[in-house]
């Protein structure tokens, strides 16, 4: 390769210019024009999957659960931000979950055997983040919920022990 035939190191590939000279503008019916549409944008995405999603509702009540059991076990301020993070990332996992079916829906109306997999492998997500929510939140919350529980279950589970 000659001088002239080199690239330049610091030059961005092709490929990168045409993403960063694409202007969402162009392409989408529906664009922000200040924060607080955006923010407007977001929380009608929430309510409708309030409104419109079994799943959500349930992990609504688990999430407000979690929060009072961690309030009354005193989770120290560490433990707290696990949780957060474990609740925040389930929450997302299901927020792109209804993303993805919501996009496969208008792309394959009819039950082709690829989109079902990408439906399949969304809901895959979901699973997992619970999953992993879950047993963070057993790690966190078990033992000192069990230590609260401890003197309100003994006189009942004392007798039934020692039979």
């Amino acid at each position: 390769m000659n001088q002239k035939q080199r690239r330049n190191p610091f030059a961005l590939h092709p490929d990168v210019q045409a993403t960063l000279a694409t202007d969402p503008e162009e392409f989408s019916p529906i664009t922000s024009k200040s924060r607080i549409s955006s923010f407007r944008y977001a929380l009608a995405g929430w309510l409708w999957m309030l409104k419109t999603q079994k799943n959500t509702r349930l992990q609504a009540v688990i999430s407000v659960l979690v929060f009072v059991v961690g309030l009354w076990v005193g989770l120290m301020p560490v433990e707290w931000a696990v949780i957060v993070i474990a609740i925040t990332i389930n929450w997302q996992a299901e927020f792109v979950n209804a993303a993805i079916e919501s996009a496969i829906n208008i792309a394959s109306p009819d039950i082709h055997p690829v989109a079902r997999v990408g439906k399949d492998v969304a809901s895959a997500a979901v699973l997992l983040s619970s999953v992993a929510a879950a047993i963070i939140g057993g790690i966190i919350l078990g033992p000192p919920f069990l230590m609260k529980l401890a003197p309100i279950l003994a006189p009942v589970l004392g007798p039934l022990l020692r039979r």
